[in-house]
């Protein structure tokens, strides 16, 4: 019997308009949209369907409108019937894994990554901080490579490690330009800059650990029903107390994205259904391995492309 995972995406894959088609046409989607709106008290649903798309990129509107949009896509999926038996996320997208998982309800995680949006965009002053995708390098090397530089002084580490050859570092502005300057003597065919608004998962993120804490203290977080693989560890976990702890490290450590899909794959998964806008993890589990299914949900005619393939598997 096929193994089935739910990925979800992290920041980066909102765009305008996503998720529109499908609330306009289902009310049970729509619900998810009119009740983020609600929990937040500001116009979420707008800015989603209508922009404008610098809105939409900010942290603290980016973060809780792929959630809404992500949880919305999937509850199409559960009128059918479709279940997974893993799931995981990269970076936010670990949050609506949670939901998925019914580790957290979907206002408090809605609420929580506002806060975690907000946190995040205060924990390091504009420009001190950014991100580059490293392409081409040796995940060893690379960690060699930024420990040095951080050992100098200026603070860069592996960020995520998304597929073989495609790395992202995350530090101060002067030790992400410094080790992507010096990526290409250990064999990297090129660093790109990433647009961020900070330098995510790297140890700068720590001071908005204590807050994310509080916040975390707050809601009603429940074991999970399906066991989510974590970013930081690539390790199933279905204990709340221990989910709870790592997402906390999470905003300051990297996310291993590749790991987490290889370790998917080890325990049986060979059938990985994203939810949410975009192909980012398609692509990415692609690089990882070829011989896996994947299919994309972000709309109603992937969703009933994906009812049609596993219907004869249910």
């Amino acid at each position: 019997m096929a193994k089935i995972a739910f990925v979800f995406p992290g920041q980066g894959s909102q765009t305008v308009g996503m998720g529109k088609e499908l609330s306009d046409e289902f009310s049970s989607v729509k619900a998810y949209f009119d009740r983020a709106d609600e929990v937040l008290q500001i116009g979420l649903s707008d800015i989603i369907f209508n922009g404008p798309g610098e809105e939409l990129t900010l942290t603290t509107n980016a973060q809780p409108s792929l959630l809404t949009t992500s949880i919305a896509i999937l509850s199409r999926l559960q009128e059918y019937n479709i279940q997974a038996d893993y799931v995981a996320g990269h970076s936010l997208g670990e949050y609506s894994a949670l939901v998925a998982a019914n580790v957290l309800s979907f206002d408090d995680a809605v609420m929580a990554v506002r806060r975690r949006g907000e946190y995040m965009e205060e924990a390091v002053p504009a420009g001190q901080g950014s991100m580059a995708a490293v392409l081409g390098a040796e995940r060893k090397a690379l960690e060699d490579l930024t420990a040095s530089i951080t050992a100098e002084g200026n603070p860069v580490q592996l960020a995520n490690i998304n597929c073989p050859g495609q790395i992202v570092i995350s530090g101060s502005a002067e030790g992400v330009k410094k080790a992507s300057e010096a990526a290409k003597s250990i064999g990297a065919k090129r660093a790109m800059p990433l647009v961020v608004s900070g330098p995510f998962h790297s140890s700068l993120m720590k001071p908005a650990s204590s807050n994310l804490q509080a916040t975390f203290e707050k809601i009603t977080w429940n074991d999970a029903v399906i066991p989510v693989i974590s970013n930081v560890t690539a390790q199933p976990v279905q204990s709340s107390e221990e989910m709870k702890g790592l997402l906390i490290e999470q905003l300051y450590s990297p996310v291993l994205w590749q790991d987490c899909v290889e370790k998917m794959i080890e325990l049986g998964v060979d059938t990985f259904i994203e939810v949410g806008p975009g192909k980012v993890l398609s692509g990415l589990i692609k690089k990882i391995d070829r011989s896996v299914r994947i299919f994309s949900v972000s709309n109603e005619s992937e969703v009933q492309a994906v009812v049609t393939a596993l219907k004869e598997e249910m």
